[in-house]
């Protein structure tokens, strides 16, 4: 666990500005009323400040993305979860991925 401090000195970016993004909730520290960040927490910090500065992106579309990532994540841990079963677990993500397949390819061909 990094402090805030350090965690200013390791990312380069302004304490206030961390501050905003804990109220905002795009950086949660792991125990609540802490200050105390992870190294998973300044990769995600630098990845705000360079969608911001080098892309333009605004708080909107920020949220947006880290929300996107969040799931992108979590359904990677499911599906390790899933793998880990052995082969009933793998046979289930099998089956789920040959179903969305076929229901993406039937609304590709529905449109124009």
């Amino acid at each position: 666990m990094i402090d805030l401090d350090d965690f200013v000195q390791r990312t380069g970016i302004a304490r206030k500005v961390l501050t905003t993004w804990i109220e905002s909730e795009w950086l949660v520290a792991e125990h609540p009323g802490t200050l105390q960040l992870s190294e998973m927490d300044a990769a995600r910090a630098r990845l705000i400040h360079q969608l911001e500065g080098d892309f333009g992106i605004n708080d909107e579309g920020i949220e947006i993305v880290l929300h996107l990532l969040d799931q992108i994540h979590g359904l990677r841990r499911a599906l390790e979860t899933m793998q880990r079963a052995g082969p009933a677990g793998q046979g289930r993500v099998t089956r789920r991925g040959s179903r969305l397949r076929q229901r993406y390819y039937r609304l590709g061909k529905r449109r124009p």
